[in-house]
């Protein structure tokens, strides 16, 4: 492994410019480029290597609240997708790694990704300023090219996440089956033999996590994962015996064409939906979806079951959630709702084989308290 000059590297001054004119200075622990992205903060204390390969996050300037960030460097098993997707990165602390398992340092990977990184900031203040003003616009700027005036006005000016489709920017460019021989590590990194595969499900991949695609084929599904774009038809041509809608990016409201394939399929095959799936899904069935004031990220959120009054500690990141007036009343149930601001976490359908998660049940980063609901999936699969 390549050793960082971390003392070099806190000589390259960086700063953070957010919309309403504040500004953070510190160093660049990533690549030198100028980036714009939507602030959020993140209140996991570990698994910041699964956070910057979500591809969930692309459009986000990502904060870690958590003050030690890069202890355990990066390796190649607990990615979970193709690349780094964040847009940037904003840490207190940015460490040399000592694990182990560490194949390449995080400053190292970040570069190499051209992905920027801000170190030595007040992760603390500027996680108290999102809270109480709500997201903001930000940009990130490593070159020194930039005045704080310049990127100030650079983040007034980006037209946001809002009314965008992120989806399309992450999705596959083709379609592909997972992990069919059974080759790919499981999710929690131990050899296992995976069991023959019995039922048959599409994954729209709006930015799909792989430990999703992982949970899948462990519980005996045969997975097909297709662009985002596919239409409805050609999912069904492929007979399968159920649909995922997959989390993903930015505003379900820009994903025009994933909620009217939603339509297409509702009542053809039993649809289980996570995150940005849940939300497409909630305005396939004729919901709305609004925006949060800072949004849910982490691994530390309470969820109850309506019905079975449990309540879950889950592994969440979304800034848009479902409204739960806008729900048909009398066909659509809220199953889930979120402790913390009781906003909806889950529904289902009371006539069709449908149902939905705002937060991650394969975690990764996160809690093993849902992960259950896969095995939901087949239940519901198998009584259709």
């Amino acid at each position: 492994m390549q050793k960082w000059n971390w003392r070099e590297q806190r000589d390259k001054k960086a700063f953070l410019a957010l919309e309403d004119g504040t500004v953070f200075r510190g160093h660049s622990v990533g690549a030198s480029v100028d980036v714009l992205g939507e602030v959020v903060f993140n209140t996991g204390m570990t698994g910041y290597q699964e956070i910057l390969t979500d591809p969930s996050y692309h459009g986000q300037l990502v904060a870690m609240t958590y003050t030690e960030i890069g202890n355990t460097g990066m390796n190649f098993e607990d990615s979970e997708s193709r690349g780094l997707f964040a847009n940037g990165f904003l840490v207190h602390e940015a460490n040399e790694p000592s694990n182990w398992r560490t194949d390449e340092s995080l400053a190292k990977q970040l570069t190499d990704a051209g992905i920027p990184a801000l170190a030595g900031i007040d992760t603390r203040a500027l996680t108290i300023k999102l809270r109480e003003c709500g997201t903001l616009k930000g940009c990130l700027c490593a070159t020194g090219t930039l005045t704080e005036d310049q990127a100030v006005a650079r983040a007034r000016e980006w037209e946001g996440l809002d009314g965008q489709d992120y989806a399309a920017k992450v999705t596959c460019g083709e379609s592909f089956e997972w992990d069919p021989d059974g080759s790919i590590s499981t999710s929690w990194g131990a050899a296992e033999t995976l069991p023959e595969p019995d039922l048959h499900i599409v994954a729209y991949d709006f930015g799909v996590k792989w430990n999703i695609l992982r949970r899948f084929r462990e519980n005996g599904f045969r997975v097909t994962v297709v662009p985002a774009a596919t239409p409805c038809a050609d999912v069904l041509a492929l007979n399968p015996d159920g649909v995922f809608l997959s989390n993903g990016p930015a505003d379900p409201a820009g994903v025009t064409y994933a909620v009217e394939n939603i339509r297409g399929l509702i009542g053809k095959t039993p649809l289980m939906g996570i995150c940005l799936g849940h939300q497409l899904l909630g305005l396939g069935l004729g919901g709305q979806t609004c925006r949060l004031k800072f949004g849910h990220h982490g691994c530390n959120h309470p969820v109850m079951d309506l019905k079975t009054r449990k309540v879950e500690i889950t592994s969440q990141n979304h800034n848009f959630v479902v409204d739960m007036d806008s729900l048909p009343k009398g066909t659509v149930e809220v199953t889930h709702v979120n402790l913390n601001d009781n906003t909806v976490e889950g529904l289902r359908h009371k006539t069709e084989p449908l149902f939905s998660l705002q937060y991650h049940p394969e975690a990764a980063p996160g809690p093993h308290d849902a992960s259950y609901l896969f095995n939901r999936f087949r239940e519901l699969i198998q009584e259709a």
